[in-house]
């Protein structure tokens, strides 16, 4: 069976019982602070069991897209290594919230899993959980009994509390499971080692392929358990797992989830691919090949739902992952130039029938990852040279872990990597060392996020809170439920939920609203508001003295008002760029601030200065069309869609959606807006830049910020013509002051040249000769270019010149090291490397080619010691 039969056929079946088939969430999470990704079936489906939400249907099914590289569930250093494990996964699941329980759930798996795929009964194994003391749970007898009438009871396992206790995090739903693993070992591998022996150990071929979890408690703050209102059902099955077991493979890899990907690898690479290596050469390649064949799936589909790489939270993890395909390849596959971005085809032309943001999105993926390969194989090329900067300065033997450590940290260069150059070298690093360095800086990592929640109170049972703030900034509200939270970022806070708040939470990058909780003559002040899990969490510093009191709850006005203008602004816009650079401009992100906006969008190239005119010109003009907003607060998705609004990959939307037209420009868009686009005034950007391959930014600014630029630009101008005093035309004035200023400058180049060519005779009788190499440490008083010239000067003076010039124009350090090139090479001396060194009395650091190079720094007064200290480099 092809992959795509064996995903349908799954949906096709649970379909048939009742249940309603449900796309995909995106892989990036956005309302669950807990959770960067969809790591888990059961992530999107998170408030139903928190009983948050109700669902569409009491029973569903869906194939998730999943991702376990952070956190609890983390699975990144082990892919490659094994076949079975996997950065993104799909995981088949069927749902039932507060229907069906165990019976079904165990029937059902065997049913389709043994009628349906054919899988023979005697490769399959069964776990039930055995019950903690420690919990006060039992052993699971109800199972126990289930799977006792359809398998013979020596194929029923015991499963502990790790295996066999499900739990989603360290709060909140949980409960026993019971998994279903699969022996594709051959006969003669059975007969010397029975299945049940090998369940849950890690075997290559004795894997987990589904797991039913019971939802029956809530882990509490405090650690104790408590039964759910209502018992669920949460499923899930590894896709690339089942597909192995139906396809006779045997592993992942060899499934027609990954063999095109494997094909196109080869092809690139010059390289093959064996199921079994037959030499531990050929495994590294494998290792390799693996590693880029599951990282490419990851990061093209984070990517594709929104989440680009950067520096920080998710967008580093998504970096961190492709940065490993690429060392891989760089080591082990012998590819020094970008390839992973061709296999984005592959993906899309695999996927795209199913997963449409795969194909959608194919060109700005593939642009994206390529940018990120370019980009970090110059930082390797860079790590190599200080790596080789470390074995010199070493005693031959080894380098420091907290060296090796630096090099991993700060220019990303691979620990592994770093053992492999030095062992070909005959040398290593103190592993003790860099693990030591790596666990306190997790240590910090861990501290400054460190989070602590406690249980939720609730006051008012059964209350369904509503959104009441797209009419009204103003409401009488109760306190539902409540919590404190206690982070070290941001200290002792209290998160509130209230009835019917006009408070707007942080959702589709419109920042939460802000305001006041007020009753009698307390008022406390409401700094943030933010959605999780379906519940609208108003975050004080304070909590009341009444909590069962009625609330006056008072949105700051002022600065909704200036956030609706910034929002419907960021919907002109996306407008203007599509009708003036093309419809394959699409949103990639926003922020909608009270002072700012900032809009990214896919584009191949920079928006011209003109473009830019054009772009604000033709919001501008929206602007002045007086267009009245038109709100359709819940429309079919589809209907919706047909009638020209514009849907976003990487966003959830449910059966009904809110639509907002301004004219012709009508997107799906929960955030608030201005009743009348004349509202927002004037529209002004003040930057475009790039943000990653493809992506662009533009930052713009409207209404009252848009006086206070306008205001500030008059005040500079006028500042200008003070200064020039105040010519008629300000223009001319500051060219001719310009072209003055280009004369003068040429002018001081030419005496500093001259400067230097004088100073070459008079510092030539300063030479001193030391074993043959004519030596020179001296501050000169020059720019860093003089020096550089002087330099150079000096070394028309012959083949064995060895100088340190040190100057101090502005109060700015600066050292200039030249070596003549038979000197570098018979004396074995770098440039780059005793400039380094030499800065450090400078507090700065430098670097350059082996025969000339500069470094800069903060000391002027470390200049002696810095000369001083040149003479000890003398061969």
């Amino acid at each position: 069976m092809k992959s795509q039969d064996i995903r349908r056929q799954f949906l096709d079946f649970f379909e048939s019982k009742g249940h309603l088939i449900v796309p995909s969430a995106p892989i990036v999470l956005k309302d669950d602070p807990t959770l960067m990704f969809n790591n888990s079936g059961m992530a999107q489906f998170k408030e139903f069991f928190l009983g948050n939400g109700r669902p569409k249907s009491k029973r569903i099914a869906d194939t998730q897209k999943c991702l376990r590289v952070s956190g609890k569930h983390n699975d990144l250093e082990d892919v490659g290594f094994d076949t079975y494990h996997h950065t993104m996964f799909e995981m088949l699941g069927n749902w039932s919230f507060g229907d069906y329980f165990k019976k079904d759930a165990i029937h059902w798996a065997w049913e389709l899993l043994t009628e349906v795929y054919g899988v023979p009964k005697d490769i399959l194994y069964v776990t039930v959980f055995e019950g903690s003391k420690e919990e006060n749970v039992p052993f699971d007898q109800e199972a126990y009994d289930i799977w006792s009438a359809l398998v013979p009871e020596d194929r029923i396992l015991m499963g502990n509390k790790k295996d066999n206790f499900w739990e989603m995090g360290d709060q909140g739903p949980c409960g026993p499971c019971s998994e279903i693993h699969v022996d594709l070992r051959s006969p003669e591998e059975k007969a010397l080692i029975p299945g049940r022996d090998l369940v849950n150990g890690d075997h290559q071929q004795v894997v987990e392929i589904w797991n039913n979890v019971f939802m029956e408690f809530n882990r509490k703050a405090d650690g104790s358990l408590e039964k759910l209102p209502a018992q669920h059902v949460d499923t899930g099955m590894g896709f690339e797992r089942l597909c192995m077991v139906l396809q006779g493979v045997q592993s992942n890899y060899d499934t027609d989830v990954f063999t095109p990907l494997i094909q196109k690898i080869e092809g690139l690479t010059g390289t093959r691919y064996h199921s079994k290596a037959p030499s531990a050469e050929a495994e590294k390649v494998n290792i390799a090949i693996r590693v880029v064949a599951d990282h490419v799936r990851a990061v093209a589909f984070a990517i594709a739902d929104g989440q680009l790489p950067s520096n920080t939270g998710a967008g580093y993890v998504i970096r961190r992952i492709l940065r490993r395909a690429i060392r891989y390849g760089f080591t082990f596959l012998n590819k020094k130039e970008p390839f992973i971005f061709e296999l984005v085809a592959v993906l899309a032309q695999q996927m795209g029938d199913f997963f449409p943001e795969i194909k959608a999105q194919e060109q700005l993926v593939a642009n994206v990852i390529r940018e990120e390969e370019t980009s970090f194989l110059k930082t390797l090329d860079q790590g190599l040279q200080l790596l080789e900067n470390l074995v010199k300065d070493s005693d031959g033997k080894e380098i420091s872990g907290d060296k090796a450590f630096e090099l991993y940290d700060t220019f990303g260069f691979p620990k592994d990597l770093t053992a492999l150059i030095l062992k070909e070298k005959g040398m290593s690093f103190s592993e003790s060392e860099f693990d030591k360095a790596m666990q306190v800086q997790k240590t910090r990592s861990r501290a400054a996020s460190e989070v602590a929640t406690d249980d939720w109170t609730v006051l008012i049972e059964g209350n369904v809170e509503t959104f009441v703030g797209y009419d009204q900034l103003e409401n009488e509200v109760r306190i539902t439920r409540y919590r404190k939270i206690d982070s070290k970022k941001d200290g002792v806070l209290y998160q509130l939920v209230l009835d019917a708040t006009p408070f707007y939470p942080e959702g589709g990058g419109q920042v939460g609203d802000r305001g006041t909780l007020s009753s009698g003559d307390e008022a406390i002040e409401i700094i943030d508001t933010r959605k999780e899990n379906n519940l609208i969490l108003h975050f004080v510093r304070k909590m009341p003295n009444n909590l069962k009191a009625t609330f006056i709850a008072n949105v700051d006005g002022a600065l909704r008002a200036r956030t609706e203008c910034n929002h419907t602004a960021t919907h002109l816009l996306h407008q203007a760029l599509r009708t003036l650079l093309g419809t394959h401009v699409e949103q990639k992100g926003s922020l909608v601030a009270p002072d700012y906006l900032r809009f990214d969008f896919s584009h191949f190239a920079k928006v011209t200065d003109a473009q830019l005119a054009e772009v604000e010109a033709f919001v501008n003009a929206r602007i002045s069309d007086h267009l009245a907003l038109e709100e359709r607060r819940s429309i079919p998705f589809a209907q919706a869609v047909s009638e020209g609004a514009m849907a976003l990959f990487g966003e959830k939307y449910g059966d009904n959606v809110r639509a907002i037209r301004f004219g012709t420009s009508m997107e799906l868009c929960g955030g608030t807006h201005v009743r009348n686009t004349a509202d927002i005034w004037y529209f002004k950007i003040v930057s475009e830049s790039a943000v990653a391959a493809g992506i662009r930014r533009i930052e713009a600014i409207t209404n009252d910020a848009v006086r206070t630029y306008f205001a500030d630009q008059e005040r500079a101008l006028e500042n200008i013509r003070e200064a020039l005093k105040n010519p008629q035309d300000s223009l001319k004035a500051v060219v001719s002051l310009q072209d003055e200023n280009t004369k003068l400058k040429k002018q001081v180049e030419q005496l500093l040249k001259e400067k230097a060519r004088n100073l070459k005779g008079e510092l030539a009788t300063e030479l001193k000769t030391v074993n043959g190499v004519r030596f020179l440490a001296k501050q000169v008083d020059l720019d860093p270019a003089g020096a550089k010239d002087l330099a150079y000067e000096l070394g028309q003076l012959g083949n064995d010149l060895f100088l340190v010039l040190a100057t101090a124009a502005d109060d700015k350090p600066m050292l200039t090291v030249y070596i003549s090139k038979d000197v570098a090479t018979e004396k074995n001396l770098n440039a780059g490397t005793i400039v380094r060194e030499l800065a450090k009395h400078i507090q700065g650091g430098g670097g350059g080619q082996p025969f000339f190079a500069t470094a800069g720094g903060k000391d002027v007064l470390g200049i002696p010691q810095a000369l001083e200290a040149a003479a000890g480099f003398l061969p």
